[in-house]
């Protein structure tokens, strides 16, 4: 005999005023130091996607620009110039 169990998620600020109410989303927050998730329901989730940022990080690191040869030799040599220059008008 097979034997299924159904378990339903209930959302935890409801459940929190003794209110069952099936939760279908997760909230996630940072809580000391640790991300943690909380099951809610579709309207507390609005309500928190309304009031708080998400915790997701769509940034990416800065790569390094590449630099060709010729333009880094140049940039040398100007700034080689401009110390140069800035020397002899503290000279004077």
């Amino acid at each position: 005999m097979v034997t299924e169990v159904f378990t339903l998620k209930y959302c935890d600020p409801h459940a929190v005023r003794e209110e069952k109410v099936e939760a279908t989303e997760v909230i996630q927050f940072a809580w000391e130091g640790s991300i943690r998730e909380v099951d809610a329901c579709a309207d507390c989730f609005k309500e928190y996607e309304a009031r708080l940022e998400p915790l997701v990080d769509y940034s990416r690191p800065v790569k390094k620009r590449r630099v060709t040869k010729k333009s880094a030799s140049s940039a040398s040599s100007e700034g080689a110039q401009s110390a140069d220059g800035s020397a002899d008008s503290e000279s004077d």
